[in-house]
């Protein structure tokens, strides 16, 4: 990647366009190689069936999840806009704070869950307390984040070479240990390709912070899908892999990781490279807060950010992680699905991302609409305190006559309630302004 001097001003209103489709690609790769893929691994896999049926899963899931987030990245491209910015042109400024304190709050949880992930795998491969990496962690990423466009650079050329030479590593041992399907209850095909869907679609949000820095929306869309879809199929299926390798006796993917020969100098690669997740967490949630807080310096809020998702990474643990996942599919699915039909499908002139873009609320009804339906398709399961949430949307699911094991895929439901919809609420304007 040939970032000049130049880019020193990228975080302007004009970005510098200094991407171009490898180094999307690349970076979100690095993105997508993360510890918490294998891991979500974990809830994905399809026990008592044949591995390729998890595998297909797998697949598919990372697909559909990043051909929508290929859209973000592309509008991005061609607005040159961070993407909260960007649901300006879609909500109005006023209302994209909405889907600006959505994302807030999921970044700050995906920031506290690589924190975890990060000092978690680096105490056991070390067999040391877990809260001394909590801190390192925490406070590399935060680091990061205030020099971004060097931190793009470095994990662009490096950081993805790493992790791929020790995931390939890591792929080829776990194969060698003749993987068996783990015994067990199958669950639903669909589901485990909604878990999926979840990790791509849960950079929609963030995506377009980057890619404003993409020469073309071609280049933005091809990068970040292939990019962060192959990273994503990459990883679960090593996860889905190592937990049928070296699962059978209750070991948790890290444990199956690290049960490989020489696993640990492979896991340490991988923890080292995990920190740019983080960083990129941290660094997004700034630029999303810069929406509705104009006025603060992207800089104070990292540091915000950062010490706020370390200090929540001291108490989280890895039960919260699978209903975090859903929430996020449940929220986002249908936002891309309002904002692909608005604005890849019925265009109406010029994208305004002003600070004066005109608030349209009626389109929160398809985005809502989506939400009820991914829950009443799939209502997330919260572990405790949360099973209030859980028992009312099963009881309503009952009053409809929906089969709790249905079995459908709760993101193609909510894809198509909420763009048909959105189709339904701007075809009536596009029709009048074309006749106009």
């Amino acid at each position: 990647m040939s970032l000049s001097s130049s880019t020193a001003v990228a975080e302007s209103a004009a970005p510098t366009r200094a991407l171009g489709f490898r180094d999307t690609a690349g970076l979100f790769g690095s993105l997508g190689v993360s510890l918490l893929l294998p891991v979500a691994a974990t809830f994905a896999v399809l026990p008592g069936r044949p591995l390729g049926v998890t595998v297909l899963a797998i697949v598919v899931g990372a697909v559909i999840g990043s051909l929508l987030l290929g859209l973000g990245a592309a509008a991005g491209a061609r607005e040159g806009a961070p993407t909260m910015v960007l649901l300006r042109g879609l909500l109005g400024r006023r209302l994209s704070y909405l889907p600006t304190v959505f994302n807030l709050l999921q970044c700050v949880g995906w920031a506290t869950f690589e924190i975890f992930i990060i000092a978690s795998a680096a105490a056991r491969v070390l067999d040391a307390p877990r809260w001394p990496f909590v801190l390192i962690g925490g406070a590399v990423a935060t680091l990061m984040a205030l020099r971004p466009l060097g931190a793009f650079r470095l994990l662009a050329r490096y950081a993805v070479w790493a992790a791929l030479i020790a995931g390939a590593y890591l792929f080829v041992e776990v194969l060698r240990a003749s993987p068996q399907p783990l015994s067990g209850d199958g669950g639903s095909f669909w589901t485990s390709v909604d878990l999926v869907i979840a990790m791509p679609v849960s950079w929609f949000p963030l995506v377009a912070d980057y890619t404003r820095y993409t020469r073309s929306g071609r280049a933005a869309f091809a990068g970040a899908a292939v990019g962060y879809g192959t990273a994503t199929i990459a990883c679960f299926v090593l996860g889905a892999l190592a937990l049928a390798a070296y699962g059978a006796g209750g070991l948790d993917v890290v444990d199956a990781l690290l049960a490989v020969p020489f696993g640990a100098v492979a896991l340490a690669v991988l923890v080292v490279v995990e920190v740019d997740e983080a960083f990129a967490n941290v660094y997004s949630t700034s630029v999303s807060g810069n929406n509705i807080l104009e006025r603060v310096d992207r800089r104070v809020l990292a540091v915000a950010v950062g010490a706020l998702a370390t200090l929540l990474a001291l108490a989280v643990d890895i039960v919260s992680y699978e209903p975090f996942l859903f929430l996020i599919g449940a929220v986002f699915v249908p936002l891309v699905a309002v904002f692909a039909v608005a604005y890849f499908v019925l265009p109406r002139g010029r994208w305004d991302v002003s600070a004066t873009a005109p608030s349209r609320p009626w389109l929160l009804i398809p985005w809502a609409a989506g939400f009820v339906a991914y829950q009443l398709t799939l209502p997330t399961l919260f572990p405790s305190a949360g099973q209030g949430w859980t028992a009312w949307w099963t009881a309503r699911q009952e009053d409809l006559g929906i089969d709790p094991a249905n079995g459908w895929s709760a993101s193609l439901v909510s894809l198509a309630v909420a763009a048909v919809l959105t189709a339904l609420f701007l075809l009536p304007g596009r029709r009048r302004a074309v006749a106009a």
